[in-house]
């Protein structure tokens, strides 16, 4: 799957899944511009793609600010000239069940990162995705159906953005733009470990407790590993995936059987 003279523009891409995929599309040849709000983890994941030869451009960005994050797609272009993948992976989970107090504010946090900036990045993206045939692939979670109590505002953002998808992905058909998503389950990132989801279903809980507990959480018994995401994202993005569109594809190691 070479990406040789593609520009490929990752959000969230300071660890996890989306430093990953930012290394695999260097790693076939892609321009990639990285995004992220820590700029020692960007610089990180920068130096790992120069060593694989590419010239990455790095964006210190937080997705849910508009002001910031109406900049990405202008900066990713005028550096090289054009747009032709866009991958929406920055997300962020945070806990509170509908009965708390600051159910209202954590649920506009959430959705601001989960949802609101990815349709501000697609839209900006889409005059420049045309003109290249491009393509867009957003990161979901198995959340968007498998319910996580106590994870309101995170299961309700990723259901929407699975339709979200979809709806984008027949706006742009006629243009021959495709949109898709990954829908992920349990993935060694520290999304989970700095987020609420390990507080909330392991209290006290160390790392390595934490990931055999979610090992026991799915049907093949293993966690997923970031690159193994990476690698579905570089095939939705690819001329092989050409006649998928307004897909959701599932690679959780058999979570939502259990």
């Amino acid at each position: 799957m070479s990406f040789s003279g593609k520009v490929v523009l990752v959000t969230g891409a300071s660890s996890g899944i989306g430093a990953a995929t930012a290394i695999l599309f260097s790693k076939e040849g892609a321009s990639v511009a990285i995004v992220g709000r820590n700029e020692t983890k960007l610089g990180n994941v920068a130096q790992k793609c120069k060593q694989l030869g590419a010239q990455p451009l790095v964006i210190r960005a937080d997705v849910s600010n508009e002001k910031e994050a109406s900049t990405i797609i202008e900066k990713t272009v005028d550096h090289f000239g054009k747009l032709d993948v866009l991958v929406n992976n920055a997300g962020i989970i945070r806990k509170a069940s509908v009965a708390d107090s600051n159910s209202l504010k954590i649920y506009d946090e959430v959705m601001n990162t989960n949802m609101r900036s990815i349709v501000q990045l697609t839209s900006l993206a889409a005059p420049f995705l045309v003109a290249t045939k491009g393509n867009i692939v957003n990161v979901s979670s198995v959340a968007s159906t498998k319910l996580l109590e106590g994870l309101t505002a995170y299961c309700v953002s990723k259901a929407g953005l699975d339709h979200f998808t979809r709806c984008a992905a027949l706006d742009l058909a006629a243009s021959g733009v495709r949109v898709n998503s990954v829908n992920p389950g349990p993935v060694r990132t520290d999304l989970a470990e700095n987020g609420d989801l390990m507080n909330l279903m392991m209290p006290g809980a160390g790392d390595a407790a934490w990931w055999e507990y979610m090992k026991t959480m799915t049907a093949l018994n293993r966690v997923g590993e970031p690159e193994e995401i990476a690698d579905v994202i570089a095939f939705l993005a690819s001329d092989k995936a050409r006649s998928i569109t307004g897909s959701t594809y599932v690679s959780d190691n058999g979570h939502t059987l259990k």
